[in-house]
């Protein structure tokens, strides 16, 4: 079978521009005033205006380097030697405050150097964020921790509402797209054991599309996520990041991350977002997680014995939810 073109240059759709505005250049003031910044900026996403404006921002912890090298991402590699910015929980907190964020999705680098991969500190900006703005919905897009559960579970117990470990890629590609300790049962695993300690807690995961996988692979995926307990699944385009990391072998029309959101929509996923330019931080899933956190809080509130979980529910649109953000 002849082999694939790889293709040369982006297409229309992905053709953005740059975020701005008064409320992006408002809050970037604010940031700058108090030396903080986020992954958002850094990462030059192209949703970045659209999720400020209404309330919804990515930061990074743990540093700037990274101990794994995957060859997808555009974030400096090496060894940090347990450096820890023993401030970082209190900045954090200052960039939810200065942005009046609603939600906020903390992220960070992995750290292999450190005892606990950096979970402890992770579990301390978590609380630290809650403590400050009370109001504002966590979600994590955690490390693996090297499979280790106790690391795991000092970030889940520090009571993120949502609990985010990215798959990236199929399994067939896993070697060739993460780093070697990076592996795709793994993050299955991350994922399965959070959901069992708590079932209500919200889990999610995201693919990178585009790498050369097969519709039938992507599938294959979405069951796996379902059967570890998995919720929510976002799906996007691979951007190559430089001439260093792995090519584009495809560019995926819109058309046909409908199709994928359908799929997966079907084998029970809680929500969906799939689109070229979603990434695994999405306002629209994130309009949606905070609709249904609400909603879980007010089934406890009233005493009723059962809050709706991700069995069994889908919804295509945030139409049928009963509360806003």
């Amino acid at each position: 079978m002849k082999a694939k073109a790889k293709p040369t240059r982006k297409p229309e759709w992905l053709r953005m521009k740059l975020p701005g505005g008064d409320k992006v250049h408002e809050i970037k003031s604010r940031l700058r005033e108090k030396k903080l910044f986020t992954v958002c900026e850094e990462a030059r996403c192209p949703n970045l205006g659209e999720c400020w404006s209404q309330g919804t921002a990515t930061l990074m912890i743990l540093g700037d380097t990274c101990t794994r090298g995957c060859r997808f991402c555009n974030v400096k590699s090496g060894n940090p030697r347990g450096w820890l910015d023993p401030l970082e929980p209190q900045k954090a907190a200052e960039s939810v405050v200065a942005m009046d964020l609603n939600y906020v999705v903390i992220t960070c680098v992995d750290r292999d150097d450190l005892p606990d991969g950096g979970a402890g500190q992770f579990a301390a900006v978590i609380r630290e964020v809650q403590r400050v703005k009370p109001d504002c919905l966590v979600e994590v897009l955690a490390s693996d921790y090297a499979g280790v559960h106790e690391h795991i579970a000092t970030v889940a117990d520090a009571g993120p509402d949502v609990f985010a470990h990215n798959v990236e890629t199929v399994k067939r590609l896993t070697p060739t797209v993460r780093d070697p300790r990076a592996g795709y049962q793994q993050s299955l695993d991350v994922l399965a054991y959070v959901k069992e300690r708590e079932p209500e807690r919200i889990t999610k995961s995201s693919l990178m599309l585009g790498l050369g996988e097969t519709r039938h692979e992507i599938v294959e995926t979405f069951a796996d996520l379902r059967r570890h307990g998995v919720d929510v699944v976002t799906l996007g385009q691979y951007l190559r990041p430089s001439r260093k990391h792995l090519e584009v072998v495809e560019y995926l029309a819109p058309e046909r991350f409908d199709a994928l959101a359908d799929e997966a929509r079907r084998m029970g996923f809680l929500y969906v977002a799939a689109g070229p330019m979603v990434r695994s931080s999405y306002k629209a899933g994130e309009y949606f997680l905070a609709n249904h956190i609400a909603r879980q809080k007010a089934y406890r509130v009233r005493g009723q014995e059962n809050p709706p979980t991700a069995s069994g529910q889908v919804h295509d649109s945030l139409a049928d939810l009963p509360f806003s953000v």
